[in-house]
């Protein structure tokens, strides 16, 4: 192989690597421990408030009605 052919992998695999690094760091910050997680989970239960991304909480509009034209009925009457 040439000498490019080789600085070229080479410089491949390092971004490579460096994504790896990345990753791990991001995905140690983001660990929550099992307590963390309990107390977060109380916490929206006792808000009411659905978890991201709640489609089984989430309330339908009426047929024909958007959430907009229903704020508007509400501001007009």
């Amino acid at each position: 192989m040439r000498w490019w052919k080789m600085l070229g992998l080479a410089g491949i695999m390092g971004v490579a690597a460096t994504g790896v690094v990345i990753a791990r760091a991001e995905r140690r910050r983001r660990a929550y421990t099992p307590d963390e997680i309990r107390a977060r989970l109380r916490e929206r239960a006792v808000e009411g408030v659905p978890s991201s991304g709640g489609a089984a909480g989430a309330q339908r509009p009426e047929r024909g009605k958007t959430a907009a034209s229903g704020d508007r009925d509400r501001l007009t009457e």
